[in-house]
């Protein structure tokens, strides 16, 4: 494996401060590696690209330093680090005992904050380390009283508000598995997910907040405890103020206030290293969601990595990052206790109207040093005007962002609207692995719509067709040796099969994730998109987010969605589906200047067939675009097939979707059996 070194880099948009970077816990670490574990290569622990490359090329090594650095405190030694390296199947520091509540709850300053608990109205109240303990404690006791043991499963329908991280920790310290998801699913939606796990508790609350509005949930908590005839016991959190009907819910109740307020000792069971944590699920976009294990140890080494080495939190420090319970980004978020941090809990709309800029108000408010959102809401700060640089944002020394691509407009506004030394730190990763696969450190440069480098310990490629690395050109991104964090398996897949069709089938023995990035000659990462959403015009290929950034840049456009349909008689469909702003209409105008900023900023071959005016664009529940599903049905794929209506944020798009693929077909002659499921139903 050769390093990139020899490679002139382009001008980065941002370049760390030397002191800063010198001070940070990454080239603490590097230096501990470099005399503790002999690391090849790194003759300066600044120097992101010789760590990364060391940390890929010895993986024991690299994962032993992480375990020696930050003092993993394990009932048990481990063996070896990897037992076997093979994908799946890689078995991690075998016959090490450990429990992640414990090394969540270590580290925190008794009497300093460790949660703070946010919502859209500003209120907000902290939680100290020695308070988080003592609740963490009774609730567990609550638990055991309730029968939840070791490997049995605990499930939240909750809010992003302490409670959620309190049930989790607690029901972690006992061995047992956990599962959330926000209130803003459906009972059924939960159900789908919940009732896979057969719960033995069911912890939900009255209800939450979103722009303005409380949103009661008793009733819909009442529906999903009947639809998981497996709970014994349900834990009533009242959130919003609203009082729970008595005598309802099946099994026996217990009022939060009673679970969390008891006086007990915390003891964390040791468990094997690859014990199952948690199970996260998948959009459930396609059809039932997949439950996706991971376990106590491989977040622990992981998240410590990721928020302590990439982000540098530590005591002291605060994240709030927005997020629903259901995205993997809580999980992360929680794991902000792991550094000794504190970490915020949102309740609420990210910009409600009556306060469209609360997130920067209260990251002020609580000197948070690191922020964290999503592309679209950056882009939506832009659009609004919003000044967030009027709150006092000195603590902030770095903005994360996920879920999507980041346009290379975005870095410049960071720098101008909340401060020219703030590191805007792009990552791109996956709920599979409750992690990411590249992004930023506090040593690595930054290139505008880029991402700075892999993560350290991911030996991250990109693919072209016949299996091939490349670089400076479109691939598959492909992991080609096992991380810690990797699923332990699926739910209810015994024989594995569902795991390996999901990662492994095109590429034996190397996780192939679904998404095209570039590798480039000066270490960053770019993202393009899905492979299976990818635009292949004439042979011509192109990542829909490359089209999508440069539409959403325009001012008059809210958002954008692209898709590149076959269809059957030969033809290539490439509509572009896009959301006007308020007060503005797409006419033929604009419709010309979106094509003129795509034949100059994208590309002239990519320029698409029609421009069409859309309500909004559908989104998973966490909030990514539902491109390969809109494609399916645009083609002709019956709704039911491609898609659960469930998991969609606005169904009724979907609906839009079908009628307008099926006109087309229609018009064309290509009429399908959707099309006469869609027309009797019309």
């Amino acid at each position: 494996m050769t390093t990139p070194h020899s490679v002139p880099y382009p001008e980065p948009f941002f370049t760390p401060d030397p002191q800063a970077a010198a001070g940070s816990r990454i080239v603490d670490f590097a230096r501990q590696a470099v005399r503790h574990q002999g690391a090849e290569g790194i003759q300066d622990p600044t120097d992101y690209q010789a760590l990364y490359w060391w940390s890929v090329t010895d993986l024991e090594g690299f994962w032993a330093a992480v375990w020696e650095y930050f003092a993993i405190d394990a009932a048990t030694p481990y063996e070896r680090v990897l037992a076997a390296e093979t994908m799946p199947g890689a078995r991690w520091f075998p016959g090490a005992t450990l429990n992640y509540t414990h090394h969540a709850l270590r580290d925190l300053h008794p009497d300093a904050p460790a949660i703070i608990a946010l919502d859209e109205t500003g209120a907000g109240h902290e939680i100290t380390g020695s308070q988080l303990r003592a609740q963490v404690a009774s609730v567990a006791a609550t638990l055991r009283d309730l029968g939840v043991g070791q490997g049995d499963r605990v499930v939240g329908y909750l809010p992003n508000t302490p409670h959620a991280i309190i049930a989790f920790l607690a029901t972690a310290s006992l061995g047992a598995v956990w599962s959330v998801c926000g209130q803003d699913y459906a009972p059924k939606a939960a159900a789908d997910r919940f009732a896979q796990l057969e719960p033995k508790v069911l912890i939900t609350a009255d209800g939450y907040l979103f722009n303005g509005t409380t949103h009661d949930r008793r009733d819909a908590s009442l529906e999903l405890a009947h639809a998981l005839p497996s709970v014994k016991g349900t834990v009533l959190v009242t959130h919003v103020g609203l009082a729970w009907p008595e005598d309802r819910h099946p099994g026996q109740t217990v009022p939060w206030q009673d679970a969390a307020g008891r006086t007990e000792e915390l003891a964390c069971t040791p468990l094997p290293f690859d014990h199952p944590l948690w199970v996260v699920f998948s959009s459930g976009t396609t059809g039932l969601p997949k439950g996706i294990v991971h376990g106590h140890g491989g977040v622990l080494l992981e998240h410590l990595k990721t928020l302590a080495l990439h982000t540098d939190l530590g005591r002291g420090d605060r994240l709030m990052w927005y997020t629903t319970t259901h995205w993997m980004m809580w999980n992360l978020v929680v794991s902000t206790l792991l550094t000794g941090a504190a970490t915020c809990t949102y309740d609420g709309s990210p910009a409600p109207h009556a306060r469209p800029d609360i997130l920067w108000e209260l990251a002020a408010r609580h000197q948070v040093t690191l922020f964290g959102t999503s592309p679209q809401y950056l882009l939506a700060m832009a659009k609004l005007g919003i000044e967030p640089s009027q709150h006092d944002l000195s603590a902030i020394r770095a903005v994360g962002c996920t879920g999507s691509a980041l346009p290379a407009s975005a870095y410049p506004w960071v720098r101008d609207h909340v401060g020219p030394g703030v590191q805007l730190a792009s990552t791109s990763g996956g709920t599979d692995v409750v992690s990411g696969f590249a992004g930023s450190a506090p040593t690595s440069p930054v290139w505008a719509g880029e991402l700075s480098a892999p993560n350290l310990g991911v030996a991250l490629a990109a693919y072209d067709g016949t299996g091939t690395p490349v670089r400076d050109q479109v691939g598959e991104l492909v992991v080609t040796r096992p991380m810690p964090s990797m699923p332990l398996y699926f739910w209810n897949d015994p024989d594995g099969s569902r795991y390996r069709d999901a990662y492994f089938a095109t590429y034996p023995g190397v996780w192939r994730h679904g998404d095209w990035i570039t590798l480039t000659s000066h270490g960053s990462v770019i993202v393009h998109g899905r492979s299976d959403a990818t635009l292949n015009r004439n042979g011509v290929r192109l990542g829909s987010a490359d089209i999508h950034d440069i539409v959403e840049r325009l001012p008059e456009i809210t958002e954008a969605l692209v898709i590149g349909a076959e269809e059957p008689d030969g033809g290539y469909w490439m509509p572009l589906f896009v959301v006007s702003a308020p007060g503005v209409t797409l006419d033929d105008t604009l419709r010309e200047k979106i094509r003129d900023a795509i034949r100059v900023g994208a590309s002239p071959r990519h320029v698409p067939d029609e421009i069409l005016a859309v309500p909004a664009i559908p989104h998973t529940k966490t909030g990514k675009k539902l491109e390969v599903p809109v494609k399916r049905i645009l083609q002709g794929a019956p709704v039911e097939r491609v898609l659960n209506p469930a998991a969609v944020d606005n169904p009724e798009l979907v609906a839009w979707f079908a009628r307008l693929g099926a006109e087309r077909r229609r018009q064309r002659g290509l009429v399908t059996t959707a099309d006469h499921d869609t027309g009797s139903s019309r």
